[in-house]
């Protein structure tokens, strides 16, 4: 637990400078618009593929890992969609439930790499890597299309939802960096020289935009809603990730990296995702905030409960 706590610290530490960040000195908010465009169009892409085209992929349990969090993702998909007749009847709205269904299968990236990172270091972050490669395709479209489905006042087409997902540059990123490792392709020195410095900026800086996010607003008194994301994200998923993991025979740190990445909060991009498409994005808002505070407690916890 000792471990866990030390490697989590940081992570959560960032967060909370970036919160107090944003009521003190940087309190604009087109200052950290900016600050999140840089980090999830150049700085987070130029890490991911730095990641994946050093990483020794033959010690990566790339199926085991990437199949793991896979079903666990479609799993809770399926549980969500379930409960849709029941939370309706307990007054749960289209728009509402669409923010239960982001909060519990969406996955934050930059908590994800950097506890995977600070965990295992180079083999951390590939495998967290692997694992987006996995997930990101998949709940993009069906986040898009439950949205679509339940609050769009303006139904998307097939076609642009699969667009919303070929357009997302954390998945081209992981795709170039996967195809030059695989196919053994050489990289100039100075590439490694600005790939190193880009993506050593990266987690810090969308950790401090993680934390400039937060919303405490009706923190006190979460609703049904809330609730229910809070208990499917930070308890049941993780739960299934580990016992999909165990069932595909990892161990070890491949094990912890599959439930540290099942167990953080949900993507701040999903409140973007519920202003776009009309989502109920203040009940959003109030899941993240909920989910990146408790996951302080929750994931240390998860994490410790395999072994590490």
């Amino acid at each position: 637990m000792a471990v866990v706590i030390a490697a989590l610290l940081p992570v959560f530490l960032l967060i909370v400078l970036g919160f107090v960040l944003k009521r003190t000195l940087m309190p604009i908010d087109t200052q950290w618009h900016g600050l999140e465009r840089l980090t999830y169009y150049v700085l987070f892409p130029v890490l991911l593929v730095q990641t994946l085209v050093k990483a020794d992929l033959t010690r990566v349990p790339i199926a085991g890992v990437g199949g793991a969090l896979l079903l666990s993702a479609l799993a809770m998909s399926l549980l969500c969609l379930a409960l849709r007749r029941p939370l309706a009847r307990a007054g749960v709205d289209g728009p509402a439930f669409t923010s239960i269904f982001q909060g519990a299968i969406r996955w934050q990236t930059y908590v994800a790499l950097s506890v995977s990172g600070n965990l295992f270091g180079s083999v951390g972050l590939a495998l967290a890597s692997v694992a987006m490669v996995a997930i990101i395709p998949l709940v993009n479209v069906f986040s898009v299309a439950v949205l679509a489905h339940y609050a769009s006042p303006q139904k998307q087409s097939m076609g642009a939802i699969i667009m919303t997902v070929v357009k997302n540059p954390l998945i081209w990123a992981c795709v170039i960096g996967l195809a030059i490792n695989v196919a053994h392709i050489p990289l100039p020195k100075i590439w490694h020289e600005v790939a190193n410095a880009l993506g050593g900026s990266s987690l810090a800086i969308g950790l401090l935009v993680t934390g400039a996010g937060l919303h405490l607003e009706g923190m006190f008194r979460p609703s049904l809603a809330a609730s229910v994301a809070l208990v499917l994200k930070l308890v049941l998923m993780p739960a299934l990730a580990v016992a999909l993991g165990l069932w595909f025979g990892l161990g070890g740190s491949s094990l912890a990296i599959v439930t540290a990445c099942a167990a953080v909060p949900t993507s701040p991009s999903a409140y973007v995702m519920a202003r776009q498409l009309g989502g109920d994005a203040p009940l959003l808002a109030q899941i993240i905030t909920l989910q990146t505070i408790l996951a302080a407690i929750t994931m240390p916890i998860a994490i410790a409960a395999v072994g590490l």
